[in-house]
C-alpha cells in the first residue's frame, strides 16, 4: 500500500464510515440532557432549516450545532488532528464540512436566528457548558 492510501479496503472503509452517526451522538445527548434539566424546550433536528440544527428553540430564535471536533475542524487538538493515512482525503472532507457549517450559519443568521456551535472538547467542562446554557436561555 502507498503512503497515503487507506489501511481498509474500500469496502471495509465504507462499512466504518457508515456506522459514524449524524445525530444523536453522545455530546448531543450531553447537550440536550443539560438543556432538559434547566427545563428548556426544543426541537431536533429541523430539516426546514439550513444546515438542519441539532437542538433548536423557535421561541427563542436559537439554533444550536453539536459539533465533533475532528469532523468540522475545531482548532483544539483533536480537531487540529490530521490522519497520516489517506490525508489528502481527511483534509478535503473538513473543509468541506467547515465551508457547509459556514454557509448554514450564514443562512440562519439571515433568517433572524441566533446561532451556537458547542464543541465536543467543551462538554469535558460540565460547569462551563451549564453557565453557557443559562447565559443562552437568558435564565438565571
Amino acid at each position: 500500500m502507498s503512503p497515503g492510501s487507506d489501511v481498509y479496503s474500500p469496502e471495509k472503509r465504507s462499512a466504518v464510515m457508515r456506522r459514524v452517526k449524524g445525530k444523536d451522538t453522545t455530546p448531543e445527548l450531553t447537550v440536550r440532557r443539560a438543556l432538559t434539566r434547566l427545563g428548556a424546550r426544543y426541537r431536533l433536528h429541523r430539516k426546514d432549516l439550513p444546515g438542519s440544527p441539532d437542538i433548536v428553540m423557535p421561541g427563542r430564535r436559537l439554533a444550536l450545532f453539536v459539533h465533533g471536533c475532528f469532523w468540522h475542524g475545531h482548532d483544539c487538538p483533536r480537531g487540529a488532528r490530521v490522519p497520516k493515512q489517506n490525508r489528502d482525503y481527511w483534509t478535503a472532507k473538513v473543509g468541506r464540512n467547515v465551508a457547509r457549517d459556514a454557509k448554514s450559519r450564514a443562512e440562519l443568521q439571515a433568517q433572524g436566528w441566533r446561532v451556537e456551535t458547542i464543541w465536543e472538547c467543551e462538554l469535558k467542562d460540565q460547569a462551563g457548558l451549564q453557565r453557557r446554557l443559562v447565559d443562552l436561555l437568558g435564565t438565571a
